[in-house]
């Protein structure tokens, strides 16, 4: 057992983890000041509720033997290796004296546990100011189950040897995503938009609806977030090695070039480059460098990120040309920056972009591992999210989302002022 990449797999699992917390503080600044708290609980409820999923099912279901495999990649029930029921088999591994894998497998399951976690909190950004926190957990545990488990095994589900022939159907493929541009950024900004389209536009929608209440909050999520993401990006190398620090590099790079792209655009269209649209701008370029991190040379990656930040910093505004209500821009930064990482790679891509191999082959992977994902979770979102808002209600009173929800929903206030709090 190699100690040196078991702890280094564990350390990035940590930084994964920690960016959930971050993407609260990123999404709670965002909203208005009685909102926060609702806010911020998405996200930690997507924690809580995905954190006890895995362990029962959710890893059995992602990382199941490719023996008897349905069509969303996963054997028996649904999706179901009953060795990992409860993480039995990986428990036994992890007390083994000795594995040929250079880390034991509870390590990778801790790692991807985490990657579940964010993508399902990711989604809560469409609906801000108006979702109800127990219609959310419903969605998000269906969701999960139906959609996040099946595609994780599409896209990271290398198979038992590990060469991808017999794991998930889009790595079989040729289908290049190093940590996730499409089964966690395009999965979870296809199921915002299909909340969106469900919940409906917040009252009074228009530009300049709500502006950020607390913009400290909100860069202090993006600090949490690109700190986290070196862990998400160059721990998907699962090594300390080469790759790790080219993912690295890029993680590093790619955002920063991306924050410049977006204050730009911002500078020529409004004629101020605001430290949100900084903050933005950054999360869009690692969104966009997530599934080529590690097969990107350095100069193709600042490439990527200059034109990402200027794109999702265009794309924004689609909510208000075409109608929906995406409130945390969970459309423009990760459905955008997913498709467009995720396709740039068949352009560029180190050995199967076209650049060098001179083949268009690798970019229609590229497209059909984008599209697949777009769709299935994009219709399975507007299919569950629909159900939930016609059985139980996903959309708070209209009083209370004028209002804010915060105290209806979770009887607590973000900010208290008064001589009763001392």
């Amino acid at each position: 057992m190699d100690q040196g990449n078991t702890a280094f797999v564990l350390i990035s699992a940590a930084l994964v983890l920690l960016m959930t917390p971050g993407l609260a503080f990123f999404y709670g600044g965002m909203v208005k000041a009685k909102s926060v708290v609702s806010m911020m609980m998405l996200s930690f409820g997507s924690l809580g509720l995905i954190g006890v999923l895995w362990v029962i099912y959710g890893y059995a279901v992602s990382f199941a033997s490719s023996d008897s495999k349905t069509f969303v990649g996963v054997p028996g029930w649904f999706g179901f290796d009953s060795s990992s029921f409860l993480l039995g088999n990986q428990v036994s591994d992890a007390l083994a004296t000795s594995r040929d894998s250079a880390y034991p497998s509870m390590a990778f399951v801790a790692f991807q546990a985490t990657f579940a976690i964010i993508t399902v909190a990711l989604i809560s950004g469409a609906i801000a100011d108006r979702a109800k926190f127990g219609a959310w957990m419903v969605f998000a545990g269906i969701w999960a189950t139906i959609v996040y488990f099946p595609v994780a095994n599409w896209v990271f589900n290398f198979g038992a040897d590990g060469s991808g022939k017999n794991g998930g159907w889009l790595v079989a493929m040729g289908v290049h995503d190093f940590a996730g541009g499409t089964a966690v950024h395009i999965n979870a900004g296809a199921a915002g938009l299909a909340l969106a389209l469900v919940l409906g536009k917040r009252f009074g929608f228009s530009k300049g609806i709500t502006q950020p209440h607390n913009v400290p909050l909100t860069l202090l999520g993006v600090a949490l977030l690109w700190f986290g993401w070196f862990g998400f990006n160059a721990g998907s190398a699962l090594s300390a090695n080469g790759l790790s620090s080219i993912a690295f590099i890029n993680t590093l790079s790619a955002p920063a070039a991306a924050m410049l792209g977006w204050i730009i655009v911002e500078k020529i269209k409004h004629g101020k480059a605001t430290s949100i649209g900084a903050g933005s701008g950054a999360v869009a370029g690692l969104v966009a460098i997530t599934p080529a991190c590690d097969i990107l040379d350095p100069g193709w990656g600042l490439v990527l990120g200059v034109i990402a930040g200027a794109l999702c910093a265009l794309a924004v505004d689609l909510k208000f040309a075409l109608g929906f209500d995406d409130s945390l821009d969970v459309v423009g930064i990760h459905l955008v920056g997913g498709i467009f990482g995720t396709l740039f790679i068949g352009i560029f891509g180190r050995g199967i972009g076209l650049l060098d191999s001179g083949s268009w082959e690798q970019l229609g992977k590229q497209a059909i591992g984008a599209g697949a994902v777009l769709a299935y979770s994009f219709v399975l979102a507007l299919v569950i999210g629909f159900i939930v808002e016609k059985t139980i209600g996903f959309r708070v009173k209209a009083e209370d989302e004028i209002a804010g929800i915060d105290t209806v929903v979770h009887g607590e206030e973000a900010y208290a002022f008064g001589s009763d709090r001392g």
